[in-house]
């Protein structure tokens, strides 16, 4: 088992990583009736896969003796209505302003990041804007 969930009530979820023990919260968002005072559901699918890209990157990056600390990626959610659903995620990667990439290994980075495990989990109706700079 990945993690347990607990409903706490008041559309807010308590869910524990059963091999760390770390907790997250989520809420419901502000336009559907929720608080908004933590990660949405849909909220956490888009910075899951803002932090698979960068930790797919960083492992490969590792391999040919590049280092992406300092990376910052942006992800933005747009919702779509009938059905309520995730319909675009926009996703800059900003690779670390230091960093002097050479053309092949930004590449083969931005290629890695493009095919991550989310990346391929997601529905394919949902449109990905991602950009690197």
């Amino acid at each position: 088992m990945t993690a347990t969930i607990h409903y706490e009530g008041n559309l807010r979820c308590n869910a524990t990583h059963l091999q760390s023990g770390t907790a997250i919260e989520t809420d419901a968002p502000t336009d559907n009736r929720g608080k908004g005072e933590r990660f949405s559901p849909t909220d956490m699918v888009c910075t899951a896969l803002a932090t698979c890209m960068a930790t797919t990157m960083a492992m490969k990056a590792s391999d040919i003796n590049i280092e992406l600390k300092g990376m910052v990626i942006d992800v933005q959610k747009h919702m779509a209505a009938e059905p309520r659903r995730i319909s675009k995620i926009d996703v800059k990667v900003n690779f670390p302003p230091t960093l002097a990439l050479q053309d092949s290994d930004r590449i083969y980075l931005q290629k890695i990041g493009d095919n991550c495990p989310v990346v391929k989990s997601l529905n394919t109706d949902i449109i990905l804007n991602i950009s690197y700079q």
